[in-house]
C-alpha cells in the first residue's frame, strides 16, 4: 500500500529522478485537502452502519428472491455476511481516500472480490446494485459534508470519491 507521498517517491526513484514539479503540486493539493479527508473518513465510520443497510435493503427490495429460503441472503447469517461485506468495501474507500490512492483498496479488497462472490454464488448484479447505492448515499453525504467549502476543492473530493466507488464496480464486472 502506497500513499500519495510513498508513491510520488517511488516512482521518482524507479526513473531516478527527482520528484517531478506536477507530482510536487499535486502532493500540494492532497495536503491542502487533508483536513477535509479526515473529516470525510470520520463521517463515513460513523455513518457506515446506516450507508450499507440502507444498500442492502434496496438490493433486497428489487431482489426479494434473496431473502426467501435457497436465497443468497438465507438464513440470517448470510444476510449479515452480506452486511459485512459492504462495511468492508466502505472502510476501505475511506481509507483510500485518506492515502489519497487506491493502492489499499485494490491490494486489500478488491483483489480476487469477484472470484468470491462466484465461488460463492453471489448474484454480481446484485453486489453491484447495493455498491451503486452505497456510492450515491456517500456521494450525498459528501456533498453535505463539504456544504460550502472551496468549490474546486469539493468537487475534487467528490470526483475521487466517486473513482474509487468506480473500481470496485470494475473490479465486479
Amino acid at each position: 500500500m502506497l500513499d500519495s507521498f510513498s508513491k510520488a517517491v517511488a516512482e521518482a526513484d524507479t526513473q531516478t529522478t527527482y520528484v517531478e514539479s506536477y507530482r510536487i503540486a499535486e502532493l500540494r493539493q492532497f495536503i491542502e485537502t487533508g483536513s477535509h479527508r479526515i473529516e470525510i473518513a470520520k463521517m463515513l465510520g460513523q455513518q457506515a452502519k446506516s450507508i450499507v443497510a440502507n444498500a442492502v435493503s434496496a438490493m433486497l427490495t428489487e431482489n426479494p428472491q434473496l431473502i426467501q429460503e435457497g436465497g443468497n441472503c438465507y438464513p440470517a447469517s448470510r444476510m449479515a455476511a452480506c452486511l459485512r461485506d459492504g462495511g468492508f468495501i466502505l472502510r476501505y474507500i475511506s481509507y483510500a481516500l485518506l492515502a489519497g490512492n487506491a493502492s489499499v483498496l485494490e491490494e486489500h479488497c478488491l483483489f480476487g472480490l469477484k472470484e468470491t462472490y462466484n465461488t460463492l454464488g453471489v448474484p454480481i448484479p446484485s453486489v453491484l446494485r447495493a455498491v451503486a447505492v452505497m456510492k450515491n448515499s456517500t456521494l450525498e453525504l459528501v456533498e453535505n459534508l463539504l456544504g460550502d467549502s472551496d468549490a474546486s476543492m469539493k468537487a475534487s473530493l467528490v470526483l475521487e470519491t466517486s473513482q474509487y466507488f468506480d473500481l470496485v464496480t470494475t473490479a465486479l464486472l
